[in-house]
């Protein structure tokens, strides 16, 4: 018993280490960049862990003088996201073509390492290096930054909040924003964990250094925000059109507008909750403008089924050789730009394209999972 204890304080002493030694080198870099002007860049449609993880690195960055910028180009849609921004006052940017990055000194990648974000070839055409990628996905090996800590582990948020607890930031109760940070960092973490279901003992941890700074009552109406009349709709769709094969949910739900792309990882979630699935995954074709792309989630409750791999397998790369798909380890996501045959045309032309890709997605991750006779299960008869 003796030993099994001296082991167990041995590895955490050397974990303690571990993280002293990353964050001394992230406020190193932070202190040689005193007083420039940094970019965060968030994915496409960031959620809660990315939001509150940004939220910390701008004030951690603060307190050697850099004015931060948080950054997204494409949309905040799912309803407990718009809620938390609008409830915790947090200050976004979305990007627009008249933005003129070249102000930046530096580009910072938290909850992504530049794969599910334009603005990285954004970043990269106006010369701005990339500084720093934190994240807990899987290594993408895309940005080569100056500091990286990616790490297996529940959220992001928990990897700041390790940072403030071994003091990169004071935190006080009385300081409003401190206080709207702590409450987001929980939301963050809670959502990337399905509600510290799936949490790690270091995700526990950091919940539990956050508790006493947090607002409950605001934490509380972030949570209870109903889902809207779209998200419905496509939950639905993903209800009626699911295939179940070897106890994965495949559905495909159509059409579906730019700003309401967030309800495809709901559908998803939803449709884990099935009895005898283990895997969902659901996806549409997104339409912004004359520009479509098919968008999928994954979500997954089977612990042996490495997401990212899957996803990666699956669908493969484009042809400058970054892959469509990715993810950790309880979930992923997947875009496919459609490219030619983008655009709106007739009804009749529009249901044959998504019969096609319905067909072409689904055939291909029935080959993934290896189900005998895949390419029979594709329908294609009218509707």
């Amino acid at each position: 018993m003796m030993g099994n204890q001296a082991q167990v304080v041995e590895q955490l002493s050397r974990s303690a280490h571990k993280r002293q030694t990353k964050l001394s080198r992230l406020l190193s870099l932070l202190e040689a960049h005193r007083g420039e002007q940094h970019i965060i860049a968030l994915q496409n449609f960031p959620d809660p862990d990315a939001i509150s993880s940004a939220m910390a690195h701008r004030l951690i960055s603060a307190e050697y003088g850099i004015d931060v910028d948080i950054v997204y180009d494409g949309m905040i849609s799912h309803q407990e996201n718009l809620a938390m921004v609008r409830l915790l006052d947090i200050e976004l940017k979305r990007y627009h073509k008249e933005m003129d990055l070249r102000k930046y000194q530096g580009s910072v990648f938290i909850d992504n390492q530049g794969t599910t974000t334009t603005l990285t070839e954004y970043l990269r055409e106006a010369g701005i290096k990339p500084l720093i990628v934190v994240d807990h996905h899987e290594r993408q090996g895309i940005l080569e930054p100056e500091f990286s800590d990616i790490r297996k582990i529940g959220a992001t948020a928990t990897i700041y909040t390790e940072y403030i607890r071994d003091g990169a930031l004071t935190l006080d109760r009385s300081n409003p924003n401190h206080v709207r940070l702590c409450t987001a960092l929980v939301h963050g973490l809670r959502s990337e964990t399905n509600g510290l279901i799936k949490a790690r003992e270091e995700d526990f941890l950091a919940a539990a250094f956050l508790a006493r700074f947090v607002d409950q009552s605001l934490l509380s109406e972030i949570l209870n925000v109903r889902r809207s009349r779209v998200v419905m709709d496509v939950i639905r769709a993903a209800l009626e059109n699911r295939e179940i094969r070897e106890n994965y949910s495949i559905s495909g739900v159509g059409y579906l507008r730019y700003e309401d792309r967030d309800a495809i990882p709901q559908a998803a979630d939803f449709l884990l909750t099935e009895e005898n699935v283990h895997t969902a995954v659901v996806y549409g074709i997104i339409r912004d403008g004359e520009r479509e792309s098919i968008v999928g989630s994954l979500r997954t409750s089977k612990v042996t089924l490495n997401i990212d791999e899957f996803l990666k397998s699956a669908l493969g790369k484009d042809q400058q050789g970054n892959f469509f798909g990715g993810g950790k380890h309880d979930a992923g996501g997947f875009e496919i730009p459609i490219g030619f045959l983008s655009g709106a045309y007739d009804d009749e032309y529009s249901k044959q394209k998504w019969r096609i890709y319905d067909a072409q997605v689904k055939r291909k991750i029935l080959d993934k999972i290896g189900f005998e006779g895949a390419a029979k299960t594709a329908r294609l008869t009218e509707e």
